[in-house]
């Protein structure tokens, strides 16, 4: 039988040249199964910071989130939507208030044993409003939190990172 899941007699070698079995758990895949996912959620932290403390009305504030798995094993972090993570300016998700459509099909975030993923994104400085026309709004002057986060159930334990800018 040809196709997915068809056995051949084919060795394959490493790097340095040792034969090797793709079909063989290593230990870390083995230990990694064993990650309860209340445990798997703590073992994430999540980092938040911007380039700068204080900004000018409007002006883009740049965003970098950094998750890191703290354990030596692979993780995986289950998320009830399609969403993995996501950042938040005065608790608005992206600093809009558009509804989102993220599919309500789970999806897992994974990490090698500890990775870090780093993501940096850019928020314009304004919010997005939606009610009756479309239009961007300049912040109130002060501080404001910009919030990171992994998507997980948020009834739940959510490894998060908050920050604060202060506009003026």
């Amino acid at each position: 039988m040809v196709g997915p899941g068809r056995h051949t007699n084919e060795q394959r070698e490493t790097a340095t040249g040792e034969p090797s079995n793709s079909r063989r758990l290593s230990v870390a895949t083995l230990l990694s199964s064993l990650v309860p996912t209340s445990l798997a959620r703590r073992a994430i932290a999540v980092s938040v910071e911007t380039d700068r403390e204080v900004y000018d009305r409007g002006e883009p504030v740049e965003i970098t989130v950094e998750f890191k798995n703290r354990l030596p094993v692979a993780v995986d972090v289950p998320t009830p939507r399609r969403r993995r993570w996501g950042w938040s300016v005065d608790g608005e998700l992206e600093a809009t208030d558009e509804r989102r459509y993220v599919r309500s099909k789970p999806s897992t975030f994974t990490f090698r044993g500890g990775e870090r993923k780093r993501v940096s994104v850019t928020w314009s400085g304004r919010f997005e409003r939606t009610d009756d026309r479309h239009e961007f709004v300049l912040p109130e002057a002060g501080t404001h939190e910009i919030r990171a986060f992994v998507a997980t159930d948020p009834n739940g334990s959510q490894p998060s990172d908050v920050t604060t800018i202060r506009i003026e």
